[in-house]
């Protein structure tokens, strides 16, 4: 889902623009990487996030973009002057070739631990070959992770001076993991949130509204609920075109406000995830 960010106030709202990604070239395009705050850095494609947090014992990334994308990856983390090796653990938000393709080639070539939510673990280790997955039959296989460690909901993965924590926002995936951490700079620490997607797609004969599966729709509002309750400061996303982010990096100017930096972001995300989920569940009960 591509989404479009409207200014209402100081805050951000986003709105539904179109079901599907409109610019799936920008998936494969290069993109230079960038200190996003802090210990935070920016070193997706164009088109696709991931993110490298700087530890005193090392790095962590979330999400290895598509399969093809990997070598970009490494590449963007050794221009930013880090070392390959030194990523030491690998994160994920859900287990779609978009966002996992790539993970088991960096892991390989960095020694790093992949590590996911219970059901995201599963996910990665069948290369997203997982039938409950709203997408099944659509969403493309890739290379899978042998060997994935689980974090609970509300766990923590701690590597040097970083603490990252897992919050289990399942919908978009059963697996789909939300994770947040504190970056600063100087004495002024900010909330960092890279939230899961929260479009309600599905393929073939998938049904939320499912009457054997109950847990789906109200896992779902939960983590919605999980995810506007954050304290949110600078959000990041799987699809940074979904809340505009590279487009607002690009207005930053010293000396003013940080066009990242906006505690109702969070919220305004739920909300569009809300949005999204309703219509779905609208369409199941007229049958499409």
């Amino acid at each position: 889902m591509k989404l479009s960010r409207i200014a209402i106030g100081s805050c951000l709202a986003f709105a539904a623009v179109t079901v599907a990604h409109a610019d799936k070239a920008a998936w494969t395009q290069p993109q230079q990487p960038f200190r996003i705050y802090g210990n935070t850095y920016y070193v997706g494609t164009r088109g696709l996030t991931a993110i490298l947090i700087a530890s005193s014992d090392g790095l962590v990334l979330i999400d290895g973009t598509l399969p093809q994308n990997a070598p970009m990856v490494e590449a963007n983390i050794k221009a930013l002057g880090f070392q390959l090796h030194d990523v030491k653990r690998i994160l994920n938000s859900h287990a779609h070739s978009d966002h996992a393709g790539g993970i088991a080639a960096i892991a390989h070539d960095s020694g790093a631990q992949v590590m996911a939510s219970e059901v995201g673990a599963k996910e990665l280790r069948l290369g997203g070959h997982y039938p409950d997955d709203p997408q099944y039959g659509d969403a493309p296989t890739y290379p899978p992770v042998s060997s994935v460690g689980v974090v609970a909901d509300n766990g923590v993965v701690r590597l040097g001076d970083v603490t990252v924590t897992a919050h289990y926002t399942p919908g978009h995936t059963p697996g789909s993991t939300t994770w947040t951490w504190q970056s600063c700079e100087g004495k002024r620490c900010l909330d960092m949130v890279y939230a899961d997607s929260i479009s309600a797609l599905t393929a073939g004969n998938f049904r939320y509204s499912d009457a054997a599966h109950p847990e789906r729709v109200s896992n779902y509002r939960r983590g919605l609920a999980v995810i506007a309750g954050l304290p949110c400061e600078i959000l990041m996303v799987p699809h940074p075109d979904q809340i505009d982010f590279l487009e607002r990096v690009a207005r930053r100017k010293p000396g003013t406000p940080d066009p990242l930096v906006d505690p109702a972001a969070c919220r305004a995300y739920a909300q569009l995830g809300t949005r999204s989920l309703d219509e779905r569940l609208a369409k199941e009960r007229v049958g499409q």
